[in-house]
């Protein structure tokens, strides 16, 4: 079916989103799944099922990381990450999936979990290890040992947080933790090893033998009897993968309680409009125009929404609201036409302009003032350019606009919902700014331009040289333009962006307001400043003075 064809073309996207998700899911397929069983283990997914509250949502993040690389046997790169509620508890989660290739690490295993670990530090919130891993996937070392984001940054971002940061960190070991990877439960705060089943050590039996010599089988060698009762490396010694899950759930039930929370949480009230709406709200041609703030109002509460200089500017929307009685300033563009009041020539939604960039720095300073998170939604083109705009101070106004959204201290959330292209994406919390989580909706394309603008840039001068002689182009810069398209669309997809990790996780409308929520609840445990990966305690009040 073609999109316009009876269905919306989010509704389609969406559905393949979710058919790719559920293969995923799958891990290393039933045959990896029953020998899991077989060894007396539950899978990854059961155990975050267990380890969850029941009834809580989890959102998981980097599912889709690599998922069109490997042949399609790297299913999520053999872990689970994620954050979801333990003991009504935001809680980060790492679970190495033994039914991929043994759990063992893949060039982008590496920065996934290190992507969970800087959530944990951001948000300042627990973060669980559910080792069960043979270590480096070896034919691929040499994109997971060595680097500066290689897997040494893991036992970094540990001791960070073991030591200054006191982001607690839960480790189970499930199963094989060897060499190297030793060193994550080793630094973390606790440490669980379920009997008969797990094995930590710097180096297995076979390498032990062609290292020294010594025959010794892997139980004796590191198996949870010896960590527990001789090297005294681990501290628990859970019967089963169902003790061990529940002893977990216990010591996080009996952490201290998060730092006071600096604002005002209200009781939660329904969305405005109904999610599902947001199928309908956004065309199936994504240069169409549409109601940028109904769309909005899928996402917020009832009652729940004070739109800051609506009159002025409005190409930019900028609204005070609450998502399930949380508090929220909201950034988002319009895609309509936006008449000047000024008498100027109409604006175009999705552009930023000179005003709308002092607006919106404004309204981003105050919001971080009163504490408040902020939720950019994007459907942006970019700034606008012309003489005009150049002549009022286009470069100044944006970049203002960039350094307010830089330095706010308070937690970023984005959700891209159609367009995140060239410097508009930048200003609009783009991902190198470090956005505390970064989701996009099926329909959303991050990109410098559109597919049809790079054909222009590219082969402009010939297609009007054609007009001109009113001629067809010739076929082979024909074949260049398709093929650019085609490249263009293919990259734009947002299951492309999740697959390299420029979002955290693709959603539907009515899985949003949850992912926000829980977003939201997790990074305002941290009162801040969410700047960098990670804040150090004091450190940048030392700096400031």
């Amino acid at each position: 079916m073609k999109a316009g064809e009876g269905k919306p073309r989010m509704s389609q996207l969406a559905e393949e989103l979710e058919a790719l998700e559920s293969q995923l899911r799958q891990g290393g397929g039933p045959k990896k799944i029953e020998r899991q069983h077989a060894d007396g283990k539950l899978t990854a997914r059961e155990r975050l099922a267990r380890l969850f509250d029941p009834g809580s949502y989890f959102q998981e993040v980097g599912l889709l990381v690599a998922h069109d690389r490997y042949d399609g046997k790297a299913p999520s790169v053999g872990v689970i990450t994620g954050v979801g509620v333990v003991e009504g508890r935001e809680t980060v989660v790492v679970a190495n999936d033994a039914t991929v290739k043994a759990g063992s690490w893949w060039p982008e295993t590496i920065p996934k979990m290190l992507r969970a670990q800087e959530i944990a530090m951001r948000c300042h919130i627990p973060i669980v290890y559910l080792v069960d891993s043979a270590g480096i996937n070896l034919p691929y070392q040499g994109g997971v040992f060595p680097g500066q984001y290689g897997a040494a940054r893991l036992f970094y971002y540990n001791s960070l947080m073991r030591r200054y940061m006191r982001v607690p960190q839960v480790s189970a070991v499930m199963g094989p933790c060897i060499a190297g990877g030793a060193y994550l439960p080793a630094l973390s705060d606790v440490i669980f090893m379920v009997k008969g089943t797990s094995f930590m050590g710097l180096g297995g039996p076979n390498l032990v033998k062609g290292a020294i010599g010594q025959t010794v089988d892997a139980e004796t060698l590191g198996g949870a009897d010896t960590h527990t009762q001789i090297s005294g490396v681990a501290h628990y010694e859970p019967e089963n993968d169902e003790q061990c899950i529940e002893w977990i759930r216990e010591y996080v039930a009996d952490l201290p309680p998060a730092q006071g929370i600096p604002i005002q949480i209200a009781e939660p009230r329904s969305p405005m409009r109904p999610p599902e709406d947001a199928y309908e709200l956004v065309p199936d041609d994504h240069r169409s125009g549409y109601d940028m703030r109904a769309v909005l109002q899928t996402l917020v509460d009832e009652g729940e929404f004070q739109e800051f200089q609506p009159e002025h500017a409005s190409e930019m929307i900028c609204v005070d609201a609450r998502i399930n009685g949380i508090p929220v300033g909201i950034l988002a563009n319009d895609r309509g036409i936006v008449q000047d009041k000024k008498g100027g020539p109409p604006r175009f939604g999705g552009i930023i302009y000179t005003e709308s960039a002092e607006k919106c720095a404004y309204f981003i300073e105050t919001g971080d003032r009163h504490r408040r998170p902020l939720l950019y939604v994007q459907d942006v083109s970019g700034f606008m350019v012309g003489t005009d705009a150049e002549h009022s101070g286009i470069i100044r106004a944006g970049a203002r606009m960039v350094e307010a959204m830089s330095v706010a201290t308070v937690p970023k959330i984005v959700l891209t919902v159609n367009h995140a292209s060239g410097a508009g994406y930048y200003a609009m919390a783009g991902q190198g700014f470090d956005p505390d989580f970064i989701f996009s909706w099926p329909t959303g394309r991050m990109g410098v331009m559109e597919g049809e603008s790079a054909v222009w840039a590219v082969h402009g001068p010939a297609i009007d040289k054609a007009k001109e002689e009113g001629r067809e182009l010739d076929p082979e810069t024909q074949k260049k333009v398709e093929e650019t398209l085609a490249t263009y669309e293919r990259q734009l997809d947002a299951r492309y962006a999740a697959a390299r990790m420029y979002v955290d996780a693709v959603i539907t409308p009515e899985r949003t307001r949850d992912a926000l929520t829980l977003a939201l609840r997790a990074a305002i445990q941290n009162p801040g400043p969410h700047i960098g990966p990670f804040t150090l305690p004091g450190a940048l009040e030392s700096f400031l003075k």
